[in-house]
């Protein structure tokens, strides 16, 4: 059933659903029917999911275990851990292979399969993990590694949809100590005894894999306006990133920079009322930028990226930045 104005109300218990973490809701609250309702309406969406899509197979495969046999939900709590414990114990090889009534395990889980995006789970964790458990049709996880096969990196990140809002907001814990926080972390912008320019980073972890993209709206230009990434470890935020070595960033004059690695002419200047849109790519580590609708080159002088980065921005008296998701067709 598509979500339109005439269920307003399964409207919101849906978007509400999916902004819980599903391995946070104890198995059993959500029936297989309800579970592939949510899986539907979000699946190839554009709206606000914030769990991972391995986390999605995992729940989607117990609560199909449950069904079954305790025996069947046991061995599947053992056999697949979350995403935090594989980060713990840096391992992905499950022991057991054998899974008690995989085959009506299986015909649980059936109706979920279609929903579930397999594309988006790590390669590793889709052999090591998901391949051996026998619960997934075996044309499913061919066409997966075909693609993979195929495109040599995915360019999907691991969670469907997009990023809440709440994520994409200035961060007070790493900010400069004379630039001021508004509107829920939407907005920065320098106080009026803030004439040298320093920096603040956004609340988001973008790392691993995927392709990340936001907005930074200029409501008010400052001398030399400065958009773009930083590290997680070892930046001043009482100065401007682009001085660091841990961060990399477009100033308004149309220069980007990396320290003492920059370039000149890379974009027209912008002012005020400029949206700056950072196209972060983290499969291959490499950043570009769209300016007022034009999209410019990727930056390959950029070719020391982390694996952990978070949006930045570096500003000065008068300037005032707003952050949001990226907003296509603009």
């Amino acid at each position: 059933m598509p979500l339109t104005e005439d269920n307003s109300l399964l409207n919101s218990l849906v978007e509400t659903v999916a902004n819980i973490p599903l391995n946070t809701i104890e198995f059993g609250r959500l029936s297989i029917a309800g579970l592939q309702f949510l899986l539907s309406c979000t699946y190839e969406k554009e709206m606000t999911f914030i769990t991972p899509e391995y986390e999605v197979f995992r729940y989607s495969a117990i609560l199909a275990a449950k069904q079954v046999s305790n025996d069947a939900y046991s061995t599947l709590m053992k056999q697949l851990p979350t995403l935090e414990q594989m980060k713990m114990d840096n391992s992905v090889q499950i022991k057991n292979k054998s899974v008690t009534d995989h085959q009506s395990v299986a015909k649980e889980l059936e109706p979920l399969v279609e929903f579930i995006d397999f594309k988006r789970i790590n390669g590793k964790i889709l052999a090591d993990v998901i391949d051996p458990l026998e619960i997934i049709p075996s044309k499913v996880i061919l066409n997966v590694y075909r693609d993979i096969a195929r495109s040599n990196n995915s360019n999907l990140n691991d969670t469907r949809g997009i990023m809440p809002k709440t994520m994409y907001a200035w961060d007070e814990s790493a900010c400069g100590s004379k630039l001021v926080i508004e509107d829920n972390g939407k907005i920065i912008r320098a106080s009026n005894n803030c004439d040298t320019h320093q920096s603040a980073r956004a609340k988001i972890a973008l790392e691993d894999k995927g392709i990340f993209e936001w907005d930074v709206i200029i409501e008010k230009h400052c001398s030399w306006s400065w958009v773009g990434v930083c590290a997680s470890e070892n930046i001043n935020y009482e100065d401007w990133a682009g001085n660091q070595l841990t961060g990399w960033v477009l100033g308004s004059g149309g220069t980007f920079r990396n320290h003492n690695n920059y370039v000149k002419n890379y974009c027209p200047a912008f002012g005020d009322g400029a949206r700056i849109t950072v196209h972060l790519d983290m499969n291959k580590r490499t950043c570009a930028f769209t300016v007022n609708g034009e999209k410019y080159r990727e930056v390959s002088e950029w070719n020391n990226l982390p694996s952990k980065l978070y949006p930045v921005v570096s500003i000065k008296y008068p300037g005032r930045f707003q952050i949001q998701p990226h907003q296509k067709n603009v």
